[in-house]
C-alpha cells in the first residue's frame, strides 16, 4: 500500500512514515489523524478506502 500511495502521490507527499508494530495492529494515519484500524475494523483497507483521506 506505501508503494501505491507513493506512486500516486509523490509531487505532494512530504513524508512517508512505516511503523513495525506487533499484534495484528495496521493502522493508517495522515497528518496525525487515524483514517484506519485493522483492530478497530477487523480486516485490512482496500487502497481506495485510505486514498480518499489523501
Amino acid at each position: 500500500m506505501a508503494e501505491s500511495v507513493l506512486k500516486e502521490y509523490k509531487q505532494h507527499i512530504a513524508g512517508l512514515t512505516l511503523v513495525p508494530g506487533s499484534g495484528g495492529c495496521f493502522e493508517v494515519s495522515v497528518d496525525g489523524v487515524l483514517v484506519f484500524s485493522k483492530l478497530r475494523e477487523g480486516r485490512f483497507p482496500e487502497y481506495e478506502e485510505i486514498k480518499t483521506h489523501l
